[in-house]
């Protein structure tokens, strides 16, 4: 992810929010890999979501799913965190590219990336 190298060498602010933290966690086996994982996620702040969050990520999902875009609960959070503090949201997964074409959600794409770096 030469993206987020970038960003944390650079003069972007990188934020993270504990949903991907306990996802990334959950995703590794064992307590070296998790302590690195704790260990570089240290830095980063961490963005946390209140009522009206879930309110509005539980819109965001059922209007998603309305236009025939499935995203799953915590990516619907996910999403509307990353709406509510107009972050760019750097991600693999390509249902917040579907996503974002029903909402206000910036993902960053390697397209884009591309075409900025010349």
């Amino acid at each position: 992810m030469q993206a987020l190298k970038d960003a944390l060498v650079g003069a972007d602010v990188v934020v993270t929010t504990g949903l991907v933290l306990q996802e990334l966690l959950q995703g590794f086996a064992g307590a070296k890999a998790s302590q690195q994982i704790v260990e570089r996620f240290s830095p980063l702040g961490l963005i946390q979501p209140d009522r009206e969050d879930h309110i509005a990520a539980a819109n965001l999902r059922n209007a998603c799913r309305r236009a025939g875009v499935q995203l799953g609960t915590v990516d619907a959070l996910i999403a509307q965190l990353c709406i509510r503090h107009e972050a760019v949201l750097l991600s693999a997964d390509k249902d917040f590219v579907h996503a974002a074409k029903h909402c206000k959600l910036k993902v960053w794409s390697v397209n884009a990336a591309k075409t900025r770096n010349g």
